[in-house]
């Protein structure tokens, strides 16, 4: 390192220019650490990256970085180089600097600093440092929450390992007004953090200077470039034209009021925004592990005209809220999912742990606004598997989760067929698929049959359907019992025998749609001989579980001389249960039946645990076991009961005798 002292360290506080450059050659990763970490996190990664290099580079005595150049802090109980503390002092002051607004510029645009153009400039690539574990993450998002100045703090004194009284030194040269208070709040997270917050910020997660890259959205680059030839010769033509013929691009919509941004809770800069491979590294797979996605990530404008629109609709706004879920304006917890243009839509999606919110807007015609909000609360790798991001002339287009490694399509009304790989781009937005029809027609019923990466779950595929909210539901079987113990347990419904069992009841799916459904299952609960050679029965239970808690059950009896994928015949349902779920293991039901010789018999049938069936009634009879069938006349009136092994006694399912 150059140590000349042609121009030594005068009393003022000023360094010569060679010792300057000779620091942050040597110091540059350290200092661009700094930077990095005290610049504010309302700028993506990428842009962090940048700006913390531009201001290390920019920090040579000479560059104009504020009103005036701020001097070496006193020396105190060490000897600290004050080359080295002029430098830190600098970056300091142009990191501080970069997110302030001067007095009335409006809060939803960016600071006249941060529009300033800076080297280094990058086209065609993103970069941002290598995602460290959850601990990392979870220290950057404490480290957002705190002021600008408490982050400088922070980092002095764990990372460069300054004494307390020179680190309000160098806050105080740094221009910051209340260095005491910084270094207050700074400990206080420090004590939080505990002993090994020095070795995570030393990670990879906030090294500016090891970073990887990745290309940006090609398509919209390649259309960015074709538009730019197109707009040229129109400018060329007539200026008029011009701006008419970029009148439907979404920055020409109106903005939203002062008023209305100023009622916001929490702005574009504030949103949570998780890291990309964050989903790999961490035990809760659910929304919270989505990143943020789409080309539009960084328009402000769009996302706080969505911001806007949940918080207060402007007249116009076609609202939809899903069933037990609230409209409440977002909370300052709100995280960023996706944002960018799907079809004539411009979307932005949101999540703020209990709910999932979709904002849409055209793009190139003039027309309202649509917002949806759906419930999300305790979501898991199969429900917070996609959400629906558009609905298009029949069409659905998904948004998969960051997990999900292959995406198919398939009928449940024809269980034999495979199914259709459906291509998803880089994104996760799939490629348009047919709606589900509403009731009174089943010609199909198509469904997704998604696979999870093997880096959480090697080869777990699962089917889910839409059901008219944001959220897709999650379709499992629970197969016959078996001979042994433990009873059966649900699981994905994607066998040669779930997929047969399923059929059966895909045609009433539509009587699920829009109330809140997160989940439904078929349980295939018992087997029956039928009397005189008429085949054999399944009796199943399909329960649809909400998300706010209970569920409503269907009881089918389904014969094997049937259709193959004929509806099963309802003999029971109930709502607001626990029937059929794992706090409601048991069940028995009864159906009239006749047989092909035209004589009429009364059936009954239980689960795995019920030992006798007693019915009352027109038929009134009691047999041990776990099926009955008697002779009765057609259509008898009768009550089924069961005693269970425990000796616990069970009504059907939907039955209003007395428990």
């Amino acid at each position: 390192m150059s140590t000349s002292q042609r121009r030594s360290t005068s009393g003022s506080g000023r360094v010569a220019l060679d010792q300057a450059e000779a620091v942050i050659v040597d110091q540059y990763t350290r200092l661009v650490r700094l930077a990095y970490l005290t610049l504010p996190h309302t700028l993506s990664r990428h842009r962090r990256v940048l700006v913390a290099h531009a201001l290390v580079q920019r920090a040579l005595p000479g560059f104009r970085i504020g009103r005036a150049s701020p001097r070496v802090p006193p020396q105190r109980r060490r000897t600290p180089d004050p080359a080295v503390a002029c430098m830190r002092a600098r970056v300091l002051r142009s990191a501080l600097a970069h997110d302030r607004r001067p007095r009335g510029w409006p809060g939803f645009l960016p600071p006249p600093r941060a529009l300033r153009p800076m080297l280094p400039v990058v086209w065609g690539l993103r970069l941002f440092p290598r995602a460290g574990s959850g601990e990392e993450v979870a220290l950057g998002q404490v480290l957002s929450e705190i002021p600008a100045s408490a982050r400088a703090a922070f980092v002095l004194l764990q990372l460069e390992g300054l004494p307390r009284p020179e680190v309000v030194d160098l806050l105080t040269a740094a221009g910051v007004p209340r260095p005491k208070e910084a270094l207050r709040t700074a400990c206080d997270v420090e004590a939080a953090a505990g002993p090994a917050t020095q070795a995570l910020l030393r990670s990879r997660e906030f090294d500016a200077c090891s970073v990887q890259t990745r290309p940006t959205d090609l398509l919209r680059r390649r259309r960015r470039h074709q538009l730019a030839w197109f707009t040229a010769g129109i400018v060329a033509l007539c200026c008029a034209v011009l701006l008419t013929t970029v009148g439907g691009a979404p920055s020409d919509r109106p903005s939203p009021s002062p008023a209305a941004v100023a009622a916001l809770a929490v702005g574009p800069e504030q949103l949570l925004r998780t890291p990309r491979d964050a989903w790999a590294d961490t035990s809760r797979v659910d929304f919270t592990a989505w990143p943020a996605r789409g080309p539009r990530t960084d328009d402000e404008a769009l996302i706080t005209r969505a911001l806007v629109a949940w918080n207060d609709p402007p007249r116009g706004t076609r609202i939809s809220v899903g069933k037990a879920t609230t409209d409440e304006p977002p909370p300052k917890d709100t995280q960023l999912l996706y944002a960018g243009d799907v079809g004539r839509e411009a979307v932005v999606l949101f999540h703020d742990g209990r709910r999932v919110v979709r904002y849409g807007e055209p793009v190139s015609s003039p027309g309202d606004a649509s917002l949806d909000i759906s419930r999300s609360d305790e979501s898991d790798v199969t429900t917070a598997a996609a959400l629906v991001v558009s609905r298009e002339a029949g069409k659905v287009r998904y948004l998969t989760a960051p997990w999900i490694a292959e995406a198919q399509t398939r009928d449940l009304l024809t269980p034999n067929s495979p199914g259709r790989p459906l291509d998803v781009s880089d994104e996760g937005v799939t490629d348009p698929v047919a709606e589900p029809p509403g009731a009174g027609s089943c010609a199909s019923r198509p469904v997704l049959q998604l696979r999870s990466s093997s880096r959480i779950v090697e080869k777990h595929a699962f089917l889910v359907t839409d059901l008219g909210d944001l959220t897709p539901v999650h379709l499992s079987y629970t197969p016959l019992p078996g001979t042994g113990a433990p009873p059966r347990q649900p699981r994905e419904a994607t066998s040669g025998t779930a997929l047969r069992s399923w059929a059966h009841i895909a045609c009433r799916l539509p009587e699920l749609s829009r109330s809140g459904v997160r989940s439904v299952n078929q349980w295939d609960f018992a087997e029956q001989k039928l009397p005189e050679q008429g085949g054999r029965a399944v009796w199943s239970c399909t329960r649809a579980s909400t998300w706010r808690g209970p569920g409503s059950v269907l009881v089918q009896f389904r014969a094997s001389t049937a259709s193959a994928t004929g509806p099963a015949r309802v003999v029971g349902r109930a709502r607001s249960t626990a029937a059929c779920s794992r706090f409601g293991q048991h069940v028995v039901a009864g159906t009239p039946w006749t047989a092909g010789s035209g004589r009429h018999y009364f059936l009954a049938a239980g689960s795995r645990e019920v030992e006798e069936i007693d019915v009352t009634g027109d038929v009134d009879v009691t047999e041990r076991g776990r099926t009955l069938a008697v002779k009765a006349r057609k259509s008898p009136e009768a009550t089924v009961r069961a005693r269970l092994a425990d000796g616990e006694r069970l009504d059907e399912v939907g039955s209003r005798s007395p428990r």
